[in-house]
Order: C-alpha cells, then structure tokens, then sequence
C-alpha cells in the first residue's frame, strides 16, 4: 500500500507531506483547490511524462516521493530483483521508495531506493504498485492486453494455464527439433549426388593412414638409386680388379716374407687391407640392392603418390586426412537414410505434441467461455445501481489464427460495453469517458475482486454527475473494495466521502499574492463541516450538518 506521499514545488503545492491510512482513503475539497495537481505529483512519481509546466513558478526543481509497504513475495520485489535492484529486507517490511525530480528545463531524473533508474523502469514498478482508473489512463483494464490474464484469475486458472504453458513448451520443442532435423536433410539431399560419388571415389582409393608420407620416402630413395647406379656399377668393376690383384700379390708376398722382418710387416699389412676390400666390397653390394631403382616399381610408386595427392586436393584436405574423411562421408551417406526414418519418427512427435496443445488449449476455451459468462453476469449486476443500467457488458472471446497461438492459448479476450439500447458494443475507452467510464470501471473491479488487484487503486471523478442512490451505490463498491486493498478516490459526493476509513480535505489560499494548494487529515467535527459543505455548498446550514452526522453514522 501507499504509505506516504511527499511534494515540493508541485505547481501550487510548495511542501506538502502525507501519510495515507489503509483502506478507503477519500480525498475532497473545492473545485480547483488543486486535487488534480496532487494526482500529476503521483503520477510523475510513477513514472509519468516528465512536463516542465508542473514545476512550480520561480522555483528550480519539483519532487516527489512516494512510499510503499510491500510483501516479500510482491511483484515489484522480483521486478527489483531482475534490474539488480536493491529492496530493502522484505522480511522486515522495507519499504520500497520511488523518487522523482523534475526540472524547470524539462530534464528529469528518477530513483529506487535511493539508486538511480530509468523513468520506463519507474513506470513499470509504479504499474505494480497503483492502478489508476480515470479517462486518461490507457493501462491496466482500459488495455486489452491484460484483459485475458484477468479473466484467468476471475476464473482461477492457474492449473489448466499451467497444463497448457506445458503442452505449449513441448509442442515448440518437438516443432524445433523437427525442423532443425528436415534443414540437415534437405542441406544433404542437395549434396546427395556428390556425397555418393566423393564416397565410391575414396573408397577406391583406399587411402591408409601414413601412406603419403610412406610413399614419398620410397620414391625420394629410389629416384637417388637411379642417380648413383653407374657409380656404383664401375666401383664394383674396380674393387673387383683390385681385390684380385691384391690377392695375387700376397700370395707371392707370402713366399719370401721370411726373408726379412720388412717383408713380414709389408704381407701383415697386405692381408688388413685384404680384409678391409672385402668388406667395402660387401657394404656395396648391399648399397646397391637398397637404393633399387627398379623403373617400374618407382613408375609405381610415382603414380600412387599422385593419385593420393589429386584427390587430397579435390577435397581440400591433407592427403594424410584421406582416410577420416572418407569415413566422415560414409557416415554423413549413412545418416540420410536414418535422417529419413529419424524425421518420420520426429514429424510423428511433433503431431502428437500438437494434438495434446489442442486439447489443452481447447478446455482452457471452455473455461474461459463459462467464465466470461460468469463475469458478465457479474457486472451486469452492478451496473444499475451505478446509474448504467442502459448500457451492456460483455466479454469478447475471439479464437486466434494459428500463428499467433502461444503458451497462453488460442484466443484473446477483451472487455467491451455498449452505452445504449442498439448501440454496438466497443472497447471501454471509445464509448465510456469521464465519471460513466470510472462507474464502469468500478463495477467491473467489484466483479473481479477475486483476481487481486494492485496494493493501491486510485478512482478519478467516479461519481461526477451523479449523486443520492447511485453516489451512495459507488460509495458502497469502493468500500467493499477497500476491504481487501488500498483505494483512494478523489470525490465530490459526500455520498462516498462519508464511506471513507480516512478523509483528506484539499484547500487553496492566496497569501502575499501567491496561491498555495494544503491539504489537511480531517476527523471528527471537521470532517463533518467539510461533508456538510459538500452538501450545501458555501453557507453550511444545521439541516446539511445534521445530513452529515446521518451520513457518517450509518457508515
């Protein structure tokens, strides 16, 4: 609720400070003392266009403040929550504290709790706090767009909605999972004649991890072995030869080495050098055999490794990543068949997800339908003694196109009346206006009662041009209202003044040639002067006194 609000430099209000009352909170006072000024300060605190025009004259700056008591599980907390916003201890009753200030120039700037926000963020908290009924606001049950989601809550949907939002969910995961499914199959059918010749290509192929480089490591060692062949051809020839001489002479050597020590270290020697030809003799021949230069085995060779690298080529690839490619595409050859069944499988899912979304949604319908007829029986039954007994309510359902089906449902709903016999019906705000367009408005709250409302409901000239029964009507419902929340009115009925839990009197003066708009807490004889003046007006007679002291003792 409301539990205090503060002004300064508000047009005609310099200072003023109040601290509101639960329940039926009445506000009144002369035409022009300034009621609606104090409805612009609540409204510019709530978020409201900035207008410089408010700002007082000769003054700088004008400001608002407006306190809040709240629950720990009130909207407006996790609202807070979500804009990392702190709100106070919720347990302990913190208060939540919107500010505003409004410069002569124009510029504004607006608070939480101290903590700098934007105006749209202090209007959408301000919309959880207060509902403000009158002939220009455009939100809360002038706005369609809330109308459904109240005609759940009259109705007390919360468990169908919530099968429904469930059903809602799956139907759109299966229609997700469906269509990402078809996008990979079509993207792949296009490819289709590709995929299956890049496949019989590298399944011929056949390429082997470590192939390529295998390969060139042969060829590099042959393509040397051709080079060194006539080499090592010749040293062959020549270490054939000297071998053979070599033998000859040791042999002879060997007959006269005893002749002399030399000739024995020269033999000694020619034997070593014997052993050493052999072995490079040896080492040659197995050279020989290794750097093999067969033509045809290195034509071979030559050709496979080409092959290996063309194709590598053709698909962009290292030759080595051949072989995981070709594995890639079988398997991408092998989802299409299963992408085939597996879509069947989904297509399948996504129809029964849908026919349990049809069902769900189609008993929601149902609900909706019995409780609309509920709610117009329901409001017709406040509307004459509201002085609208000629007019009609109704709620419209209309079914939704397919697109515009959601978590919600497959209709809208939007609250529509007809003023007169014959007239068609259309929304609240094009035919009612003024104190017909509040009396609707009341008799439609009294009707959603059940469905909660904000902490704090704020009524507007409801009872301009009516008075006796139909003020006394409206007095009533704004009582049986206040019983469960906050409600303020701005009133000239004494009718509804004396229903009031607490009355405020506004009053203007005129003090060294300057106006100035106060407002007082009324209670006993005062409050009693001020509803005997709403009744006689300017000169208050006893009978008007007397009417008063009747009116509030029967409240």
């Amino acid at each position: 609720m409301l539990i205090a609000l503060a002004i300064q430099n508000v047009v005609l209000i310099e200072a003023l400070a109040i601290e509101f009352a639960p329940g039926l909170v009445v506000l009144t006072g002369e035409t022009g003392a300034g009621k609606s000024i104090l409805l612009d300060a609540l409204g510019l605190v709530l978020g409201s266009r900035a207008d410089a025009s408010l700002v007082r004259a000769g003054a700088d700056t004008a400001r608002a403040v407006a306190e809040f008591a709240v629950g720990p599980d009130h909207p407006a907390r996790a609202l807070l929550a979500e804009n990392d916003l702190d709100g106070g201890d919720p347990q302990s009753g913190g208060a939540i504290i919107l500010r505003r200030q409004l410069k002569a120039d124009g510029g504004s700037r607006a608070f939480v709790n101290d903590q700098p926000v934007s105006a749209a963020l202090l209007r959408e908290l301000g919309s959880c706090l207060i509902e403000i009924h009158g002939q220009h606001d455009e939100r809360g049950l002038l706005s369609p767009r809330g109308h459904r989601a109240l005609l759940d809550q009259f109705g007390g949907f919360a468990g169908p909605l919530a099968a429904t939002r469930s059903a809602w969910e799956a139907w759109r995961v299966a229609c997700a999972a469906a269509d990402a499914a078809r996008k990979r199959l079509a993207a792949d059918q296009r490819d289709r004649e590709w995929l299956d010749h890049a496949v019989a290509e590298l399944d011929a192929m056949d390429a082997q991890p470590g192939e390529e480089a295998e390969l060139a490591l042969a060829r590099a060692a042959m393509q040397k072995g051709a080079r060194l062949t006539d080499d090592l051809a010749t040293i062959s020839e020549l270490f054939g030869a000297g071998n053979a001489s070599l033998a000859q002479g040791a042999r002879r050597l060997d007959r006269i080495a005893g002749e002399h020590p030399l000739l024995t270290a020269a033999l000694e020697a020619l034997d070593r050098a014997l052993a050493e030809g052999g072995e490079a003799e040896t080492k040659l021949i197995e050279a020989t055999r290794a750097l093999d230069a067969d033509p045809a085995r290195l034509e071979q060779v030559e050709s496979r490794l080409f092959d290996l690298r063309g194709l590598a080529r053709k698909h962009k690839v290292e030759a080595e990543a051949l072989p995981s490619l070709a594995a890639e595409l079988q398997a991408r050859a092998a989802a299409l068949v299963a992408g085939e069944e597996g879509l069947i499988a989904l297509n399948a899912a996504v129809r029964a997800a849908q026919t349990d979304y049809d069902s769900k949604a189609a008993a929601l319908s149902a609900a909706r339908a019995a409780a609309a007829a509920r709610l117009d029986a329901a409001v017709a039954a406040e509307l004459k003694p509201l002085k609208l007994d000629a007019a009609r309510f109704r709620t419209r359902i209309t079914p939704l196109p397919q697109a515009e089906w959601g978590p919600d449902g497959q209709e809208r709903a939007e609250y529509e009346i007809a003023t007169n016999p014959g007239a068609d019906f259309a929304p609240l705000i094009k035919i009612a206006s003024g104190g017909e367009l509040s009396r609707f408005i009341l008799a439609l709250k009294v009707a959603l009662a059940s469905a909660g409302s904000a902490g704090t409901m704020i009524f507007d000239e409801i009872d301009r041009g009516v008075g006796g029964a139909v003020a006394s009507a409206i007095g009533d419902r704004l009582a049986r209202l206040a019983d469960g929340a906050q409600v303020l009115v701005v009133t000239h009925s004494p009718q509804v003044a004396a229903r009031g839990h607490s009355q405020w009197r506004i009053e203007k003066s005129l003090e060294a040639g300057i106006t100035r708009t106060r407002l007082a807490l009324l209670d006993g004889d005062a409050r009693q002067e001020e509803i005997a003046r709403m009744l006689s007006g300017a000169d208050v007679t006893q009978e008007a006194r007397a009417q008063a002291a009747r009116l509030l003792e029967g409240n």
